[in-house]
């Protein structure tokens, strides 16, 4: 049976949410002008060889804050500006319009409008949406939505919308199955297999975002035999150093979280001031980047108790040839990260499916064809191998395998393991998105 990863869309969605909670009072609205158009470089494509159109959509000026979104587009231009360098594909220019939607579901729509509708673009790339309000009309148009990243249900709700780390929905206009979607416990099941963790604690506010996460990361330890310490703070007036303490009586092996970056950098540096020592402090995706000596400047100890799980190698394992391109590719970049090399995948993506399509004419269906085709893609060992399978009941359970890494002062972030072989049969439980 095929390696396959587990649905993220849970932990990404709650990444977003949590963020949202620590932005300042009111929002922005999407700025006037949404769209900005790379037109730098690559050589001058042959004569009557128009470019090849995409868009990409980023929630950039959101009111989660202008870098929250912004990693898998940055991740996929670099890919595309060092395709266009070395000619494109089968000669011709790879051309990428952003739109800016500003995190809105207004903005969204206006964006798919543009760049469907008015640019005509062949595919969408690497979109990273807080409120993706448009992808009912970007399934409408048969336009393929290529390795977005699941910040809500869209991605297992509407046909030619393909997330970066699949689906097996029917995604026939419903999200999941009635409503419903699924996620496995293997990262719960790795802390107790790897390093014996009996004792798990789960971080929340009182605010209903965090406490349904919350309850959902609860029911997955419990599943695998955790004992389970929950702790709630005031959002307004979080007290973490209480928090802290407690978790140091309980003896948690593990901490899990449903709360912002700002929350888990004081948490974090609550535990080290009272003296709590945890095998691991474990995040996820959205929070594997190299910001983490910065933003854990004040709790050197918890700092290098962190741990991060997810579906793609890890963007600092330059020991593996398609890691270490995308790093020179991005070396101007102030900071690197997880969903940077994730996008890059993506770009990676459309590019193998519209160079399939070169000789025929790369067109929204054939480029749609291509990736409904799709089983087992990787971008050359990059990702876990995604899945697409419309399947008429969820599954019950699933072998699934994760990346692991560690943060280690002046290493960063160190893998723990050969993603392909850190692999479990996990149960598959419910949740509502």
């Amino acid at each position: 049976m095929r390696p396959s990863r587990r649905s993220r869309a849970a932990e990404a969605a709650a990444a977003a949410l949590l963020t949202l909670l620590a932005a300042a009072c009111g929002s922005r609205l999407p700025e006037s002008d949404f769209e900005h158009r790379d037109r730098g470089g690559g050589g001058t494509p042959p004569p009557g060889a128009a470019p090849i159109r995409v868009g990409i959509v980023a929630s950039a000026t959101s009111p989660v804050g202008g870098t929250a979104f912004t990693g898998p587009r940055d991740g996929a231009k670099a890919w595309f500006d060092r395709l266009n360098a070395r000619g494109g594909i089968d000669g011709r220019r790879v051309e990428v319009t952003e739109c800016d939607d500003g995190g809105s579901g207004v903005g969204n729509n206006e964006c798919v409008h543009r760049l469907i509708d008015e640019d005509r673009v062949v595919a969408l790339v690497a979109t990273t949406a807080l409120d993706y309000a448009g992808a009912s009309r970007v399934s409408a148009a048969g336009v393929p939505d290529i390795g977005g990243q699941p910040v809500g249900a869209a991605y297992d709700t509407w046909p030619h919308l393909y997330g970066i780390y699949g689906s097996l929905a029917p995604r026939a206009g419903t999200p999941g199955w009635d409503g419903r979607l699924y996620g496995g416990t293997e990262i719960y099941r790795y802390f107790k297999r790897e390093h014996g963790a009996r004792t798990a604690a789960v971080v929340s506010y009182n605010q209903a975002a965090s406490a349904s996460y919350a309850r959902l990361v609860e029911r997955g330890l419990r599943a695998e035999g955790y004992k389970v310490v929950t702790e709630q703070v005031d959002f307004a007036l979080p007290n973490f150093r209480a928090v802290a303490a407690d978790l140091k009586e309980q003896g948690a092996d593990l901490v899990f979280d449903a709360i912002d970056g700002h929350g888990n950098a004081r948490l974090c540096a609550a535990m080290d001031d009272v003296g709590a020592r945890v095998t691991a402090k474990v995040t996820n995706v959205q929070n594997w980047t190299s910001a983490v000596a910065e933003d854990y400047k004040d709790a050197p100890r918890c700092r290098n108790a962190l741990w991060a799980t997810g579906s793609s190698r890890n963007f600092e394992d330059t020991s593996f040839a398609p890691v270490r391109e995308f790093r020179e590719a991005t070396e101007g970049l102030p900071t690197h990260s997880q969903w940077q090399l994730e996008g890059w995948a993506a770009a990676r993506w459309f590019t193998e499916a519209a160079t399939s399509c070169a000789e025929e004419g790369v067109t929204r269906a054939c480029v749609d064809g291509f990736m409904n085709r799709s089983e087992g893609y990787t971008a050359g060992g990059l990702l876990l191998p995604v899945t697409f399978a419309r399947l008429a009941d969820p599954p019950t359970t699933r072998r699934t395998c994760l990346s692991v890494a560690r943060w280690k002062d002046g290493s960063g972030w160190v893998t723990q393991a050969d993603m392909n072989d850190t692999c479990f049969v996990v149960p598959q439980l419910p949740y509502e998105p």
